[in-house]
């Protein structure tokens, strides 16, 4: 089984010089991009609507049913397929974090609740009401793509970011968030853990980079996340442990110690902890 592969914009938008920036029918988008019902992920933010159809969206190993009135917003690197009926239908954009922070400036992407957190859940149901408002948006969207009018550019934008308002606005109804300042610490924190998990596993570490006590640390997951640190920083080896296990070319020894466990029946029993089957077991579950 090949290494599944990390796509960048450049890849879909084939016939444009633009690499920040792809927004396209999702039925139109299926016939020239097959591939993306196979496992795989990106290197961009991905926001897609369906508006009709069925089907099952797996998310870095979470399922969730596809219907219409379903919305998924994803972030960048996270491992996802879908498998969909003939008559699915909706629209799918993608954007960089560059491109929409240096356009508004003042904002941010991630300051959206559904990005404050590689955790918070990447699913969003609108019921018969919101389907029919954020429509039109969606419409406008692809009829600006294809037009040559004038500020073009600013009308997507800001087409783009009234989306994502109504998102949030949908999103807060369902989930409460804390103060802006821990979501900020979450943020640092999962850029941190991006880049050491597979050397660094001690909460204590994590929290002498951030420049606060363990404590507050621990406290602000359990706040925002409703988890320990500890469990984060495992639930983020777990997922890798995963994604990796996905690619035949890894023994599960190898995997075990290239993310930092010399002791390979340690990590054995510490993915069976958290997932209830042994690495191996999952790879067979996970076999094509």
């Amino acid at each position: 089984m090949k290494k599944y592969p990390v796509y960048s914009i450049e890849q879909f938008n084939c016939n444009s010089v633009s690499t920040d920036l792809y927004i396209n029918t999702f039925k139109n988008h299926l016939v020239s991009h097959s591939f993306i019902e196979k496992p795989h992920r990106h290197n961009f933010y991905l926001l897609v609507f369906f508006t009709n159809g069925s089907g099952m969206h797996e998310v870095d190993f979470d399922r969730f049913d596809i219907r219409p009135g379903s919305v998924f917003v994803l972030q960048p690197g996270q491992m996802h397929h879908w498998i969909l009926s003939e008559d699915i239908e909706g629209f799918i954009v993608f954007y960089t974090a560059e491109m929409y922070n240096l356009y508004f400036g003042n904002k941010k992407i991630e300051d959206y609740p559904f990005y404050f957190s590689v955790q918070n859940s990447p699913e969003i149901v609108l019921e018969e009401a919101e389907i029919n408002q954020v429509l039109s948006y969606f419409e406008n969207l692809i009829a600006e793509s294809q037009s040559n009018q004038l500020l073009k550019r600013d009308k997507i934008m800001n087409l783009l970011d009234s989306i994502h308002i109504e998102l949030a606005r949908k999103y807060s109804q369902i989930h409460v968030h804390e103060a802006h300042s821990y979501n900020v610490k979450i943020k640092n924190l999962e850029q941190l853990l991006e880049q050491k998990f597979k050397e660094e596993k001690s909460a204590a570490y994590y929290a002498s980079e951030l420049h606060i006590t363990l404590k507050h640390l621990n406290r602000i997951c359990n706040e925002i996340l409703k988890k320990t640190t500890t469990e984060v920083i495992v639930d983020r080896v777990v997922l890798e442990a995963k994604r990796m296990l996905l690619d035949k070319n890894w023994t599960v020894n190898e995997i075990a110690t290239e993310l930092g466990y010399d002791d390979y029946s340690y990590f054995s029993r510490l993915f069976k902890k958290h997932t209830s089957v042994t690495p191996t077991a999952f790879r067979l579950l996970k076999k094509d």
